[in-house]
């Protein structure tokens, strides 16, 4: 199981740190641009992302995504 997890390029990364890296890095805006999902858009907080994000594995796989390719480039 360790060798697994020391694969995975997002162990020891939470939800939080990505969605905060992706907001410092694009802005609300861009990163509404890319991923196109409501708390992106209308209102968007830290808080209410996290919410909807944790319960929608979709949105969570995009933002996973997102934030692998910022950090190689």
């Amino acid at each position: 199981m360790t060798e697994k997890q020391s694969i995975n390029p997002l162990h020891g990364i939470t939800l939080e740190m990505i969605l905060t890296h992706l907001v410092e890095t694009y802005g609300w805006e861009e990163l509404g641009k890319r991923i196109t999902i409501q708390c992106f858009i209308n209102e968007p907080s830290i808080k209410s992302s996290l919410k909807f994000l944790r319960r929608t594995p979709w949105a969570r796989k995009k933002v996973e995504e997102l934030y692998l390719k910022s950090e190689t480039g």
